[in-house]
């Protein structure tokens, strides 16, 4: 056993490897306090807590121009929706999936939730057709957006509000 001893303290190596990760610890606390998340430092493209819809359309799409897609893409959802935790939507675009221009992914958005990115789909020609279906939770009554990109990076969407009767998460802060 290696031990070090000076008068009534011995250091052996197990307190001194848990020394050293307590101080790593620590100091990992003191960067991920003092400059935000580290995971959001990491990976820029993530969003943050609490994001606005406004920070998350930038996020995801910079400065491009979104087309109106009536027409492109269908949206249904419930226009009111009695339990915000679990609300069924299915988005198809008429668009192609394959050949020049094509779709390359499908975004789903819900303008008042704490985090506006609800689901990103990716799609390639062997997908046959731009179509998801799942269930999303809303925090409140709330536009909620369809955003197709194209491989071109042309961007449409559609939205639809929807009436949340009973809040399926948080609620954002009021301020």
């Amino acid at each position: 056993m290696n031990e070090i001893s000076n008068g009534d303290v011995k250091l052996t190596r197990r307190l001194f490897v848990r020394g050293a990760a307590a101080v790593g610890f620590v100091a990992g606390l003191g960067r991920f306090f003092s400059n935000g998340s580290v995971l959001a430092q990491a990976n820029p493209g993530q969003p943050l807590p609490d994001e606005p819809v406004e920070a998350t359309m930038k996020r995801l799409f910079g400065n491009r121009t979104i087309s109106y897609g009536e027409g492109k893409i269908k949206i249904e959802l419930p226009q009111i929706a009695e339990d915000g935790g679990n609300v069924a939507i299915t988005v198809e675009a008429t668009l192609p999936v394959s050949g020049a221009t094509h779709v390359s992914h499908l975004y789903i958005i819900a303008d008042k939730n704490r985090r506006p990115m609800l689901a990103k789909f990716s799609f390639t020609p062997d997908s046959g057709r731009a179509f998801a279906s799942t269930s999303i939770r809303l925090a409140t009554t709330t536009d909620v957006r369809a955003v197709v990109e194209m491989n071109d990076g042309k961007l449409f969407a559609v939205s639809k509000n929807v009436r949340v009767t009973i809040s399926g998460c948080d609620l954002p802060p009021q301020g």
